[in-house]
């Protein structure tokens, strides 16, 4: 399952190519890939230089030269994509694409696994995952937290759901396409985590470019500003540590600052933005959420308290 995540600053050496220039070539395996879509492509070049034997397959054979120039074998069908290799790994354009494609080879499948790196939800998921222990097939789902330029840099992730035994099988193998997290058995939760992290960055994103506009409106570089927001992030997500146990917990003392007195803070964002002439919606939008918790008696809490506004 594809993202849009783009690379992280400083996230590795390149070849020109899209790889890291430190990818280790572990003992070669052959897999074919199927989907040569920009991300379908940049899997099989991540495969091909690491040096596993790589057969690729497209609906349209044409996109398969530039890989087949590079080393790569063509299969003409499905079929032969399949009988290739004991790991196949699929990245088309959505579930129901996957169906119609291994459906028809679910016999020749026994046996082998495949890893699904589609786009989807997690019903979908988990749905392709009981298809194929029916019939004998191996089955991890994924999600990419890069986009094909960052595929072969292991600073990058790529979630894993599913069966246990092919990931600890072709581990080195997924290795090459970035760092493999495995999130367990339940095949759903690689694109559950996958659609909670692009909701992350986007709000990553609309915060930072609220900010960088507030401060440009006083002449502030871009740069310059992300240089030190880029620092603070690292104190976010410390914050975000503790946070998590409180919500895990249920409880959610203020000890660091309360609801109310973020609040107060958040009236001199807005000041500062109204005397600028920047968009105000989105700290409203945290204003909203913070004033609710105040007027349920919580502004005594911490800031993880406004979970409970999304749970309802």
């Amino acid at each position: 399952m594809s993202s849009v995540l783009p690379l992280s600053a400083g996230s590795g050496r390149w070849n020109g190519e899209g790889m890291n220039a430190n990818t280790h070539t572990h003992t070669p395996t052959a897999v074919s890939v199927l989907g040569l879509g920009q991300m379908g492509a940049a899997l099989a070049a991540a495969f091909l230089a690491a040096g596993h034997p790589t057969t690729v397959w497209n609906r349209t054979p044409a996109k398969a030269e530039p890989l087949v120039d590079r080393g790569a074998a063509h299969a003409a069908t499905v079929a032969e994509a399949v009988a290739a290799s004991d790991l196949i790994v699929v990245c088309v354009l959505d579930y129901p694409a996957v169906r119609a494609l291994l459906g028809p080879e679910a016999p020749a499948l026994r046996g082998r696994t495949v890893v699904n790196l589609t786009t989807g939800s997690p019903e979908q998921a988990r749905a392709e995952a009981e298809w194929a222990a029916g019939h004998g097939i191996g089955y991890l789902d994924g999600g990419i937290m890069t986009t094909p330029p960052g595929i072969g840099d292991s600073a990058h992730m790529i979630l894993y759901a599913g069966d246990a035994e092919p990931l600890a099988r072709y581990r080195p193998v997924l290795a090459v396409l970035g760092d493999p997290v495995d999130l367990g058995r339940d095949a759903g939760l690689a694109s559950l985590y996958d659609a909670g992290l692009l909701g992350l960055m986007w709000s990553v994103f609309g915060g930072w470019l609220h900010a960088t506009a507030l401060t440009g409106a006083d002449g502030v570089t871009a740069r310059d500003f992300t240089r030190v927001a880029d620092r603070w992030l690292r104190t976010v997500a410390w914050f975000m540590g503790g946070y998590a146990e409180q919500i895990d917990q249920g409880e959610y003392p203020g000890a660091d600052a309360t609801i109310d007195v973020q609040v107060a803070a958040i009236g001199h964002l807005l000041h500062a933005g109204d005397a600028r002439g920047v968009d105000g919606r989105l700290p409203r939008l945290h204003l909203e959420l913070m004033r609710s918790a105040v007027d349920a008696g919580h502004g005594g809490d911490s800031y993880a308290r406004l979970i409970e506004a999304f749970r309802k």
